[in-house]
């Protein structure tokens, strides 16, 4: 069979991306997707993004809004976030400066995985509250 220079570049393309896929394995410890795992895992992102899900907001609005959550971690997270492609930042000149932060599209198709587990975490409180019970009286 003979190909196209272009089939023979698509075939290279899609054969050096399912390589990079059977790379990444969250059980290795170097794995790129462990980390992503650890940092998607975390509290503060986990609100950050439910927060954001609901449209743009400030920091000071993510701050009230995400009670508990220091001005050190709010900006830790915000600044990992941006770096991974999941949040922009945009600053608007003014008096005083506003900053308002967005989920991307990257940002946004995380959405549903952490309503889900917000939402699951609310529903089985109890449940767990008295998993915690019994076993600590054991």
């Amino acid at each position: 069979m003979t190909r196209t220079p272009a089939q023979a570049r698509s075939e290279g393309r899609s054969e050096g991306r399912a390589q990079a896929r059977a790379a990444y394995d969250a059980y290795l410890a170097e794995c790129p997707a462990r980390h992503l795992l650890d940092r998607i895992g975390d509290k503060w992102v986990s609100l950050i993004i439910n927060a954001l899900a609901d449209g743009p907001q400030r920091y000071s609005d993510l701050s009230r809004r995400i009670v508990s959550v220091s001005q050190k971690m709010l900006t830790q997270s915000l600044r990992n976030l941006e770096r991974d492609g999941l949040v922009t930042r945009t600053v608007t000149p003014s008096v005083p400066v506003r900053v308002d932060y967005a989920l991307t599209p990257l940002g946004e198709s995380l959405v549903p995985v952490m309503r889900a587990i917000k939402a699951w975490a609310e529903q089985h409180m109890d449940e767990v509250l008295a998993a915690r019970s019994a076993h600590d009286d054991g």
